[in-house]
C-alpha cells in the first residue's frame, strides 16, 4: 500500500479520517486491517516529520556571547558548534 499524503498537515488529516472510521466500526474485518495498517503508516510519516522539525529546531545554538545563531542543517554537523 502506497503512502498517499504528502505533508505532515495532509498527513494528520488523513489520520483522522482513518481514526474516525475506525472508532465507527461498521468496517468489515478486512477493511478494518487495512485502515489499520494505513494509520500506521501514516503515523509513522508523521512522526519522522516531528523529528524532522525538532532537528531543524535544534540547530539553533548559543553562541560563546550567549546570542542565539541559526546555522544550516546538516546529519553530520547536528549538535556541533561553528
Amino acid at each position: 500500500m502506497e503512502l498517499k499524503v504528502k505533508d505532515f498537515e495532509s498527513a494528520l488529516k488523513s489520520l483522522e479520517d482513518i481514526v474516525a472510521q475506525l472508532e465507527a466500526g461498521d468496517l468489515t474485518l478486512d477493511r478494518a486491517l487495512e485502515l489499520f495498517e494505513e494509520g500506521i503508516k501514516v503515523s509513522r510519516f508523521c512522526s519522522s516529520k516531528l523529528e524532522e522539525a525538532e532537528r531543524k529546531v535544534e540547530v539553533l545554538v548559543k553562541t560563546a556571547s550567549g546570542e542565539m545563531k541559526e546555522m544550516p542543517f546538516s546529519e553530520d554537523a547536528e549538535g556541533n558548534e561553528p
